[in-house]
């Protein structure tokens, strides 16, 4: 993992097109403004795992071969 110091107003870049900025330190809290294509999905971690999680629900992932062979 890359860690990076920033100050509020400074940015840092991902490829050419992705631009991650400090906007605001209170505390324990830090709030970033991230500048990227529409085409870029941006999500908090914790809801991108959940829509994995479902992902591989709707896939069958979590069914048995058991179950799959009472189906048919």
């Amino acid at each position: 993992m890359l860690a990076l110091s920033r100050k509020v107003n400074e940015s840092i870049m991902l490829g050419n097109d992705i631009e991650i900025t400090v906007l605001e330190i209170k505390g324990d809290q830090v709030k970033i403004g991230v500048n990227a294509p529409k085409s870029v999905p941006i999500y908090r971690r914790e809801l991108y795992l959940q829509i994995q999680q479902s992902n591989r629900e709707a896939a069958g992932e979590g069914i048995s071969a058991q179950v799959l062979e009472q189906l048919f």
